[in-house]
């Protein structure tokens, strides 16, 4: 029997598996905690391969990016969903396409942590995240439109950052 609260998260995931994976997991927490018991979130996710994505964003062919994403929520719409979620920050570069796609909300991640900042009353906060999400202005600016002040660490420091992600995650050989 379906809760009359519950609506069903249509979930855009993929960029990458393990980046999603946090979404399904937070939303049944919410969830349970929301409604107790055995409860879960009724959802439905669509995963992408982000060898796909990850091409597109280097050539910066965007427009086919969105392209895919919205093709991939049209199907979460067609199975039933009532509500959108990317499960990525850096792909809401495309939030705008892939909304004008669907017919249900989109609920933007920009948006409702610049809500959950305001509410705990700060006014200033760090982003974090992927060069395409720090670098250009399609998440900052959604903060700053609801009067936060964005910061990103300076760019000597994000290129350090991610030499250094990158020794830790290629195994050197002999290693193991």
């Amino acid at each position: 029997m379906r809760t009359s609260e519950q609506r069903v998260i249509g979930m855009l995931g993929g960029m990458s598996w393990e980046s999603s994976a946090p979404y399904y997991w937070l939303a049944n927490e919410l969830v349970r905690e929301r409604l107790g018991g055995l409860h879960s979130a009724r959802c439905l996710l669509a995963s992408v391969d982000f060898a796909d994505i990850e091409t597109l964003q280097e050539a910066g062919r965007w427009e086919e990016a969105g392209q895919l994403l919205a093709e991939a929520a049209r199907g979460l719409e067609a199975g039933g969903a009532d509500v959108l979620l990317l499960c990525t920050n850096t792909m809401h570069k495309v939030a705008d396409q892939v909304q004008a796609a669907v017919n249900i909300p989109l609920l933007h991640l920009a948006n409702t942590t610049a809500q959950a900042v305001t509410k705990s009353g700060l006014s200033t906060v760090g982003l974090l995240g992927t060069a395409f999400t720090m670098e250009q202005d399609f998440y900052r600016c959604r903060l700053a439109s609801h009067g936060l002040t964005v910061l990103t660490p300076p760019a000597a420091e994000r290129a350090r950052g991610a030499s250094h992600h990158l020794r830790r995650a290629v195994p050197r050989k002999g290693a193991g």
